[in-house]
């Protein structure tokens, strides 16, 4: 019997990363990708949480950049993470994975409201739960949202999947001398502007102790070489004396 690192997880996945090459709305192929893994992770007894990020369909600061208001280009982003979350479970279920979606916006004809009792529930009988529509509130990311989530439900840590291999000092896919961290602190991401979670995420999981784990979802296998403890990808922690 494998022993993983973690029991309950919390897997932030980007929208980008749902993408095919060229980088927009959701690619069938690589959703039952990512479902496949998931699946096999469940199949041994990791209690699996997601959260989905919508970068894919609509991005809420770009749109607020080009003088879109910022509040409802944010509500505009929260629904895209709804539509990811839906083509997610859609997934999962194909291989026959128990999967509820609940939302921070009420909704109730495509999903269950985001209730916290509920959802603990719901993966202690084995289920998969995605967090859709963020925190329900603008101005806040997917990526806060991913930390609040994951101190509610009491995981153990969040796994940041993206489409690079760990953090860079810049960025890989257009410095190929881009130096990739193993490990970091979490005041080291404040302090270097490092592109790991915003730092309000950041500053909720260094408050509570909440390890990150930053790892490329693109190839096969890897969440499960993470939670097996292999070190692959960077880990952001907080002490002194952290392996």
């Amino acid at each position: 019997m494998q022993k993983f690192i973690y029991k309950r997880i919390l897997l932030k996945i980007s929208g980008e990363a749902l993408t095919n090459k060229v980088g927009n709305g959701i690619d069938p192929e690589t959703m039952s990708s990512i479902a496949k893994q998931i699946k096999e992770l469940h199949a041994l007894g990791v209690e699996i949480a997601i959260v989905v990020g919508g970068g894919n369909i609509f991005r809420g600061i770009a749109a607020s950049a080009r003088g879109m208001d910022r509040a409802t280009a944010d509500f505009i982003g929260m629904l895209a993470t709804v539509m990811n979350s839906l083509a997610l479970q859609d997934a999962l279920e194909k291989e026959e994975v128990m999967t509820r979606v609940q939302t921070a916006i009420w909704m109730q004809e495509i999903a269950e409201p985001y209730i916290r009792r509920r959802a603990i529930r719901h993966l202690e009988k084995g289920r998969v739960v995605i967090f859709a529509a963020g925190t329900g509130n603008p101005y806040f990311s997917t990526d806060t949202a991913a930390a609040l989530r994951a101190l509610e439900i009491g995981a153990e840590a969040i796994l940041k999947a993206t489409r690079v291999g760990g953090v860079y000092d810049s960025d890989p896919l257009k410095n190929p001398d881009a130096k990739m961290f193993s490990k970091l602190k979490y005041i080291d991401v404040l302090s270097m502007g490092l592109k790991v979670m915003d730092a309000t995420a950041t500053s909720l999981c260094m408050d509570n102790e909440l390890p990150i784990i930053v790892f490329n979802l693109t190839e096969q296998g890897n969440i499960k070489k993470v939670l097996l403890g292999e070190k692959i990808g960077t880990i952001v922690k907080g002490g002194d004396n952290d392996d």
